[in-house]
């Protein structure tokens, strides 16, 4: 999806007016080393691309208004070099990003400090992040000195007032345009046509891993070129890890596998989780659980709406998750005993929530500026997942719980009405699961003893 320059334009325009006065300085993120002389994947600062919609390493972004309205942007980008683009792929260079990325200038990167220097002014404040590159900081603190230098007879301050721009940009990122919109709707999709590749795919005797590249391979056919986080597919009492990502282990008939993975679409990423049989239907202990959080994940989004509070889907899954663990005879009492001591974060000890944007916990705070949770608004996407989560050697449960973990989780974007789920098209439903689970899989063959030994 190409974003019209003006679009860009209008980002920065809103955050300078937010800023007020001031120089905004702004990188993209490094390019980072792999291993040896292998590089990672490169992908943009976050803040970065949003303000400019530059593909680029090196470049940094330097903007100021001109008045209420009116404002100035400079991207420093890399030169144009033949010999390296042989080596690496084209450069926009100065003339390709102002042409492109409608921006009023457009330097070489080595120009960045010397024009810095050019525009503070005294008093001038500086919107810069203290921290994030200890390099940029000292070049800057250079700058600063021979600026100070040039009036050492007014005994200028040292350096400029500098501020953090991240919580400005962090708030205008909150609240997704249209374009934001149709990115995460694209992800969405993209990423449930994943999930329902994994649940035809999965059987008996695959590794983790194998399961993943079904999964991802499907990202890549609808056109994600990457995960928006590395993939979690987890088999057996692995899904009781919630951060699981070796993807190792053999799966076994009889398992179920909580797969957690998000297709990243234009810069934006779905994060939607399912579980499902690795062969055969659910077991009766494995569909007592799986209910239970099902019914706490639709109470969770039946609680997003415009003006609600933003946790008020936690509250919400966590009255009916504590009904479930009642209903198990996990816990016994009444629910607001146990709400009130927390009782159930034994075993769902993480939140239902967090914002979805170009990252998988997007920009944004949770709270307002008194401190109290803050109210949703149309433009909002946020994660509803709760959980259940039974250790294999955790005594406090029956034993047919033991080794279980349950996440369900879907995207939902919030409206002037109340709220719409992204991620529909991944089944959740232990009916169309059990209809789609493992329908494409040859017959099972015979594990050798080292697979046996694996499995376990």
């Amino acid at each position: 999806m190409a974003i019209p320059k003006e679009v860009f334009r209008e980002r920065r325009q809103r955050l300078l007016d937010r800023l007020g006065d001031g120089l905004l300085l702004l990188p993209t993120a490094k390019l980072q080393i792999r291993n040896g002389d292998v590089f990672h994947s490169f992908r943009p600062d976050s803040d970065f691309y949003y303000l400019t919609g530059l593909e680029e390493p090196e470049a940094f972004l330097v903007a100021y208004r001109l008045g209420r309205g009116r404002h100035h942007a400079i991207l420093f980008v890399r030169p144009r070099d033949p010999k390296r683009e042989v080596w690496d792929g084209p450069r926009l260079g100065p003339a390709g990003a102002r042409r492109k990325l409608g921006v009023d200038e457009a330097r070489p990167v080595a120009d960045l400090y010397t024009r810095i220097e050019e525009l503070l002014r005294e008093g001038m404040r500086l919107f810069h992040r203290l921290g994030d590159d200890e390099i940029l900081d000292r070049s800057l603190s250079t700058v600063f000195e021979r600026v100070a230098a040039r009036k050492y007879r007014a005994n200028p301050a040292a350096h400029p007032p500098i501020e953090d721009p991240r919580p400005a940009i962090a708030e205008a990122r909150l609240i997704k345009d249209r374009h934001e919109i149709e990115a995460l709707e694209k992800a969405a999709s993209i990423a449930a046509a994943g999930h329902r590749r994994a649940m035809t795919e999965v059987a008996a005797g695959m590794m983790e891993y194998e399961l993943q590249a079904e999964l991802e391979a499907e990202f890549r056919r609808r056109g994600s070129k990457r995960n928006g986080y590395d993939s979690i597919v987890a088999s057996g009492s692995n899904a009781c890890i919630l951060h699981y990502v070796s993807n190792s282990r053999r799966m076994r008939g009889g398992d179920l596998v909580l797969v957690d993975a998000g297709a990243e679409a234009d810069y934006y990423t779905a994060d939607v989780t399912r579980c499902f049989p690795v062969s055969g239907p659910f077991t009766e202990a494995q569909a007592d659980v799986y209910r239970v959080v099902l019914r706490a994940e639709k109470a969770a989004i039946r609680a997003v709406g415009p003006t609600k509070a933003w946790n008020a889907p936690h509250r919400a899954a966590v009255r009916t998750i504590v009904d479930g663990l009642l209903g198990l005879k996990i816990l016994k009492g009444k629910r607001a005993a146990h709400i009130k001591k927390e009782s159930y974060r034994r075993w769902f000890m993480h939140g239902t929530s967090h914002w979805l944007g170009m990252d998988v916990h997007d920009a944004g705070g949770y709270l307002d500026a008194r401190g109290n949770p803050r109210r949703l608004r149309p433009g909002m996407v946020l994660t509803i997942e709760p959980g259940l989560y039974f250790g294999r050697n955790d005594r406090r449960v029956p034993k047919k719980y033991r080794g279980i973990g349950i996440r369900i989780e879907d995207d939902v974007l919030v409206t002037r009405s109340a709220a719409r789920v992204l991620t529909t098209a991944a089944p959740k439903e232990i009916r169309d699961i059990e209809a789609l689970s493992g329908r494409a899989i040859a017959p099972k063959r015979r594990q050798t003893g080292e697979e046996r030994k694996d499995a376990r």
